[in-house]
């Protein structure tokens, strides 16, 4: 395969993009080579690979995907088109062997030979294990909340009937108050009765006494009324003693209310605890409410709650005493609550409420507290607004719009982000989005939604037009879902600008077809050069020989040129370039620089500026830059028969630039003058060269912690100036 010699090819191959060549030699499909990108991620060094099969070296595991990389290598053989292959499960042995879990996306292009059938595919690989789990996790914790939902809604079912129960026997503990102070309000009278009485018959007796001496008719008198008396006396000791019964009798009832309410505290499903509004003693509490507090019965029982608990009082003990003054509930949803239990402090969420318990008189008596932890319910719903946010914000990072249509009601809601992409500074509905698409992409997008209802899937890529009449790339990308008939019902999907994707893709054609041309022309001059010796080897013509290896010599001087601009960018990219730093004058720098320039004799280069200015930099790259700045101004300028080079200090920085007399630039070029491939010039190969130049020089300066740009006005010429540290 002559491409893996190729600076060109061997340049683009090494990006840092996990990429291996395999040839089309089905069903072996053997090795050729993979980049270092690869052999990091697979752990598979090329030497240790090369002329094996490839499912000799990655074993082809039915149930982690290997039928898929199969099917996925025969498509592309059979279709002679790039072939996509879902994301898959295939675990790795790294170097220190522990086996890892990685999910991958690659995708499959065919290499043509001459007679244009696949010779060798081209496999790209990408570790998506990140962008799995994340959606993994969304899922399981979407299933976890639901879960979750559903015990709560169990748990409140249960709460809403013992609150039931509790409040009957409330009603009913109420009532046997009232018969029972009722009871005791008789039990009060009937004895001050009978104490009057006692007192009158000791009053009546010593009256009787008396008059016994005047008239024994008086003392008959005297003894029938004594008798009436023991008669009331004993008819109000028979009521006392039904008074008596009475109160046994409310009093065992009270005993079995008490009784019945306990029980229900004990059972419930859920933390209770009564605390007296008194003295803020714990009177019952049940073992659920144990549980969330992470204390023992002996710790609460009979004890103030406030020193149970003493670090919740700062927070909460207000809140029980308003509710206890005001006599309205207190409620809390999800209440995080800074707990020690067993020792440990812990932040829990609590579902609890503070309720009043009043008599008959409407007097808070006592506070009864409900509480339910629902820590694990809390935190998977943070989770979950934790992953939604996560994907919210990488959605935005990387300014994906999306998008959800439901075709029933033939509705979309969409981000603002898709709105900006369309040219829309709000949401607009789904006709006028259609609008915008340009016409001759509307077959495209009419065949790529037909697809989806055979596939489900969608992905297309179309152009737009916007208000202002200019042209953006969109990608669409999204997922049909059908219910149980198999009824398209919605579409989710995603929408990406790869309008500058597209131009970079643009430029990166135009590069190759440049470098193409530019290396041809030499080479070819070069192959001639040498045909024409080898012919005159035996008879050497004294002329036209020296003129020969001249012209020969030129084509090697210009092919190396184009390949050390191809390396620098290489090196560039891995971080391999040094700079080799030390003190200079920046005048004589200039003043031996661009002599090619002035031995050709068509332009002057006049310096302008401080002589004696001393700079700490890397001599060779900042002449390199001077180079280029200079060839720059040649060759877009040409006419511009004086060019300046100008070296001045402006606030601790050395500002040094090129100025010529051409055309200018134009504005709208001006941004992408110093990107990689990029060339001003429209007019295809009129000018030579590979668009580096720029390129490389704004690398070099950035790595110097310096600054470039340019300043130009059209038909007036142009200055490139960079900047550079004054102190190292």
């Amino acid at each position: 395969m002559y491409h893996l010699n190729d600076p060109l090819f061997l340049a683009i191959f090494n990006t840092p993009v996990a990429r291996i060549i395999v040839k089309a030699d089905a069903p072996d499909f053997t090795i050729v080579i993979n980049n270092s990108a690869h052999q990091q991620i697979t752990h598979q060094q090329d030497a240790a690979i090369t002329g094996k099969p490839l499912f000799n070296v990655y074993e082809r595991r039915q149930d982690q995907g290997g039928d898929l990389v199969y099917d996925g290598l025969m498509q592309a053989i059979k279709e002679k088109n790039v072939v996509f292959v879902p994301p898959f499960r295939y675990d790795i042995i790294n170097d220190h062997d522990i086996k890892q879990t990685i999910w991958w996306h690659i995708d499959i292009t065919p290499v043509l030979g001459p007679d244009g059938i696949p010779s060798y595919l081209l496999v790209t690989t990408n570790d998506v294990s990140d962008q799995i789990m994340n959606q993994k996790a969304l899922k399981d914790g979407k299933q976890r909340e639901q879960e979750l939902n559903d015990e709560l809604s169990v748990a409140n079912i249960q709460l809403a009937s013992a609150n039931e129960e509790l409040a009957a026997t409330n009603e009913e503990l109420a009532a046997s108050n009232e018969e029972l102070l009722s009871v005791i309000a008789e039990l009060s009278r009937a004895q001050e009765e009978l104490k009057q009485l006692n007192d009158q018959l000791e009053v009546n007796v010593l009256n009787r006494t008396k008059m016994l001496e005047v008239s024994y008719r008086d003392q008959q008198n005297l003894n029938e009324e004594i008798t009436a008396i023991n008669e009331e006396l004993s008819a109000s000791n028979e009521e006392l003693i039904e008074s008596q019964s009475n109160l046994e009798s409310h009093i065992i009832s009270l005993a079995e209310s008490e009784s019945r309410f306990r029980n229900l505290i004990s059972q419930a499903p859920v933390g209770i605890c009564v605390i007296r509004s008194a003295d803020m003693i714990v009177q019952e509490v049940n073992d659920g409410y144990l549980e969330v507090l992470g204390r023992t019965r002996d710790m609460m029982e009979n004890r103030m709650i406030w020193d149970v608990v003493p670090e919740t009082a700062p927070a909460y003990e207000p809140i029980m005493r308003n509710v206890i003054k005001s006599g309205v509930p207190y409620i809390a949803k999800e209440h995080p609550v800074k707990l020690t239990r067993n020792g440990i402090q812990e932040e829990v969420y609590l579902d609890f409420v503070y309720e009043p318990v009043k008599n008959a008189n409407g007097v808070v008596i006592s506070i009864m507290v409900v509480a339910i932890d629902v820590t694990d319910k809390a935190r998977a719903r943070q989770s979950i607004a934790d992953v939604e946010e996560r994907i919210r914000l990488a959605i935005e990072a990387a300014e994906i719009g999306t998008f959800d249509y439901d075709i029933t009601l033939k509705s979309m809601v969409t981000n603002e982000r898709l709105d900006q992409i369309f040219g829309f500074d709000h949401s607009v509905p789904l006709e006028t989005l259609i609008r915008v698409v340009h016409s001759d992409d509307m077959v495209r997008v009419r065949e790529a939604h037909q697809e989806a209802l055979l596939t489900g899937n969608m992905l297309y890529d179309v152009r737009l037009i916007h208000k202002d009449g200019s042209t953006h790339w969109i990608r669409l990308q999204g997922k049909l879902y059908k219910d149980i008939n198999s009824t398209p019902f919605r579409i989710l999907g995603t929408i990406l600008d790869i309008t500058e994707f597209k131009r970079l893709q643009q430029q990166k054609d135009d590069f190759i077809s440049i470098a193409s041309h530019e290396l041809k022309t030499p080479i070819t001059s070069l192959k001639a050069s040498l045909q024409l010796m080898e012919r005159l080897k035996d008879k050497p013509n004294p002329e036209l020989f020296p003129r020969l290896l001249d012209q020969s010599s030129k084509s090697m001087t210009k092919i190396t040129e184009l390949v050390d601009d191809l390396l620098n960018v290489s090196r560039m990219n891995e971080g391999k370039i040094q700079l080799n730093k030390s003190h200079f004058k920046v005048s004589e720098m200039l003043n031996e620089s661009c002599n090619h320039v002035r031995v050709a004799g068509v332009h002057e280069l006049i310096f302008k500026g401080d002589k004696d200015l001393t700079i700490f930099a890397d001599e060779h790259r900042i002449d390199q830059v001077v180079v280029n700045l200079v060839n720059n101004a040649v060759k877009y300028a040409p006419d511009s028969k004086k060019i300046y080079l100008h070296a001045q200090k402006v606030m601790g920085f050395i500002r040094i630039a090129v100025q010529d007399q051409g055309p200018g630039v134009s504005p709208d070029k001006i941004p992408y003058l110093f990107d990689r491939y990029y060339r001003a010039d429209d007019s295809g190969f009129q000018v030579s060269g590979l668009g580096l130049g720029l390129y490389i020089s704004a690398e070099i300066i950035q790595r110097h912690g310096g600054e470039i740009g340019v300043e130009s006005d059209l038909g007036n010429g142009s200055t490139f100036w960079f900047t550079l540290p004054s102190e190292p």
